[in-house]
């Protein structure tokens, strides 16, 4: 049950819909996301994320359900409400015949209070190509002048997708101090990524998509803790604090052995990429449509 909007809420989806004639992209699919945290969702291509972003920014209309962004049907928003929502659209929307840094000035001077342009500009190496043209671009300078157009009237809630693609590891880092400090001033902030590093180091919530529904719902670690106890281990959680990294195998090595004096198996985790990913694949797995091979089709 996807709980009602309220001052804390940014994003309802209840219950989506959609379809591309036999297609179904949307199957049920319900998601919330608030004000001030990172909500990432996360599944394989044609999952049905890039869908629900459509459907809550009005680009889509559901063909059942509803979705609500903050308080607002976003198919008949009013101009100013989508002026308080930020949308940042892999590769795309770009006008390929402006220059850098004259396009985000126009931008700003749409909205009434933006974020002061040079200092986006500097912090995300915008400066460095400001007067290049956009078709110009390469594919990481393209996405960073996306994300800064998206960012750039201080939204209410922002969608990112693939903020981080084609970034090297220094801009990538940049443009998550700058999504978290988003966060921070109470943007709700929704992103799509197929880099769990990004969503560990980011996300407060993340939703595993697939076939157009939630599989799994909730922070990184109650996502890694509930696949396991669903698969029958018992999850014991502890938080070791003042560990120095290279104790750390010590440490696990020691808990092992104390687990094995009461006949059980200990399988010490840190709730990281590594751990996140595992489960995710093993989500999409577990959700696969069953394909039967030719043999098999002529024994039933």
């Amino acid at each position: 049950m996807v709980p009602a909007m309220d001052d804390h809420t940014a994003l309802v989806a209840d219950d989506l819909t959609l379809s591309y004639g036999a297609r179904k992209a949307l199957d049920g699919l319900s998601l919330t996301a608030a004000r001030g945290e990172v909500t990432a969702l996360l599944g394989p291509n044609g999952a049905g994320k890039t869908t629900a972003i459509s459907c809550a920014t009005g680009l889509l209309r559901p063909d059942a359900g509803s979705v609500r962004v903050l308080g607002t049907d976003p198919w008949r928003a009013s101009a100013a409400h989508r002026a308080r929502v930020g949308v940042m659209i892999q590769d795309g929307g770009l006008t390929s015949g402006a220059r850098a840094l004259p396009l985000l000035h126009y931008a700003a001077s749409l909205y009434a209070a933006p974020l002061d342009v040079e200092e986006v500009a500097e912090h995300l190496g915008i400066d460095e190509f400001a007067r290049t043209l956009v078709r110009r671009l390469s594919g990481g300078q393209r996405q960073r002048l996306a994300l800064a157009l998206a960012i750039i009237g201080r939204p209410d809630l922002v969608f990112l997708d693939e903020p981080t693609a084609g970034m090297d590891p220094a801009i990538r880092r940049r443009v998550r101090e700058l999504i978290r400090a988003l966060a921070r001033t109470g943007t709700a902030v929704v992103l799509t990524t197929h880099l769990m590093d990004d969503v560990v180091g980011l996300a407060d919530s993340v939703q595993v998509i697939s076939r157009g529904r939630v599989l799994a719902a909730g922070s990184v670690q109650d996502v890694i803790s509930a696949h396991r106890a669903a698969d029958g281990a018992l999850v014991v959680r502890a938080t070791a604090t003042g560990v120095p990294p290279e104790v750390a195998p010590v440490l696990a090595a020691d808990l092992r052995e104390v687990a094995a004096r009461h006949g059980a198996e200990l399988e010490v985790t840190t709730g990281g990429a590594a751990d996140l990913e595992a489960v995710l694949l093993d989500l999409m797995d577990e959700d696969a449509p069953t394909v039967h091979s030719p043999a098999e089709e002529n024994l039933t």
